[in-house]
């Protein structure tokens, strides 16, 4: 990933932050300059709950390369608690105990190294409220 783009992407990745369209009230737990709802440029960015429940999930015994150390791994579709839906890895949990509804919170992990710039990615995972 080059390093401007890397830049780019963190007040997602960091701080977990969506768009709200001002014309329709859309959300979205991206960053966009138009809504994908209504098609206004209206919008606005917010900062999205950091907890939620587990909505749907799969567990990864495969992974893509770069992510073999993590095998298996849990990819879940969280609920948050305003009723957006975000993907995240589900971590801290044997995969055998994620259950749909299992209630989570966002923490703020590693993700990978760029092996050619070095850059050490990070951004949000999810883990079982305790």
């Amino acid at each position: 990933m080059s390093v401007p783009k890397y830049w780019r992407i963190i007040p997602h990745y960091y701080r977990l932050e969506g768009t709200i369209c001002k014309n329709c009230g859309y959300k979205t737990p991206l960053i966009r300059k138009i809504c994908p709802n209504c098609g206004s440029d209206d919008v606005e960015r917010v900062r999205l709950p950091r907890e939620g429940e587990v909505y749907s999930y799969t567990v990864v015994y495969s992974p893509p390369e770069g992510f073999e150390r993590h095998n298996p791994y849990v990819i879940g579709l969280i609920k948050l608690k305003d009723g957006t839906k975000i993907l995240g890895q589900i971590v801290d949990v044997d995969p055998e105990e994620v259950k749909i509804g299992l209630k989570v919170r966002m923490t703020f992990r590693r993700i990978s190294v760029d092996g050619k710039s070095g850059i050490i990615q990070y951004g949000y995972k999810f883990k079982p409220v305790k």
